[in-house]
């Protein structure tokens, strides 16, 4: 049976290549697409989830937004990556699709409370201000969820500092309740993403595909590889989201290592540091584990798939 996962997230280039990814692979039922404060502002990165849905040919599928600032902390963006709509180079269609009219706290509440115990993961690929509310608003969903696959956070990098990686260091307080529930988590952070990366050839491989979709995620390879090359130095983009996403659907794609997880929310230097304890083998009771190690091949021929999967809609 295919898995049943909501993506929260941030639209955003590699946003709408995991959008594109869980909507193409047949592994994967989305049953909810929810939108979160990150990227750019909450109104900007929903428009940018609805058009990715009009490209893709995604129906019956609800999208909710969420939260439009962080549980603390004021708003902070990230237009140098992602350009002024969030979603900077291809032009958009204009959404079609309504959004639902619930906020996107209660559907993830609602969606998971609807199901069977085990029956939904939950796939952040933003910021953690839609999951903290809703598992502070239910606590019940926490033992109900399967598990949590998020991006974000790295165990010995950062990119918005030194020490922090851009989702959790926007809103560290939401990271530190998500973490610190008891629901199964893996954190797929920098440390695996960073070799998600669209060389050469994979972006000939993108352009093969040949459709509409796929021409979308080229332009939205062309611009993001440019900003990365700027703001951070790669001379090919790495793509994070969808790592993810590619883990829900086939869990050999990611080495991962069960450890203790924890965010720094008082460092100086440190604020939003995602800290993995591998100092002893994890004890029995701990729900986290981290990516460690990305098969970039099968990584991307499962996009490559979806793409071609999507087709024309």
């Amino acid at each position: 049976m295919p898995k049943k996962i909501i993506l929260d997230c941030d639209p955003g280039h590699d946003d709408a290549i995991a959008l594109l990814l869980a909507h193409g692979n047949p592994e994967i039922e989305l049953v909810a697409v929810t939108t979160v404060v990150g990227n750019q502002t909450l109104d900007k990165v929903t428009r940018n989830a609805l058009a990715v849905a009009e490209i893709a040919g995604i129906t019956g599928v609800p999208f909710a937004a969420g939260m439009h600032r962080p549980l603390v902390r004021e708003v902070e963006t990230a237009p140098s990556i992602h350009g002024d709509s969030g979603m900077d180079g291809p032009v958009l269609p204009e959404p079609t699709m309504p959004l639902d009219p619930r906020h996107a706290v209660d559907l993830i509440i609602d969606t998971i409370m609807a199901h069977e115990v085990g029956e939904i993961t939950l796939v952040p690929t933003g910021g953690l201000t839609n999951i903290a509310m809703a598992a502070r608003r239910e606590p019940r969903i926490v033992e109900r969820v399967k598990e949590v696959v998020l991006m974000g956070g790295g165990y010995s990098v950062g990119n918005w500092s030194a020490a922090a990686e851009f989702n959790i260091v926007i809103d560290p307080e939401a990271a530190h309740i998500v973490f610190n529930e008891k629901w199964p988590l893996t954190m797929v952070g920098l440390d695996v993403t960073h070799q998600a990366l669209a060389t050469p050839d994979v972006v000939a491989a993108v352009a093969a595909v040949g459709t509409k979709p796929g021409q979308f995620v080229l332009e939205l390879l062309e611009f993001f590889g440019r900003t990365y090359k700027v703001a951070q130095g790669f001379d090919a983009p790495p793509v994070h989201d969808p790592c993810a996403v590619a883990f829900v659907i086939d869990p050999s794609v990611l080495q991962v290592r069960r450890a203790p997880l924890d965010v720094e929310l008082t460092g100086t230097l440190t604020l939003g540091m995602t800290v993995a304890d591998f100092r002893l083998p994890a004890p029995a009771d701990c729900t986290t584990q981290v990516a460690v190690g990305l098969d970039q091949e099968k990584f991307w021929a499962l996009v490559i798939d979806a793409l071609e999967r999507i087709g024309n809609p």
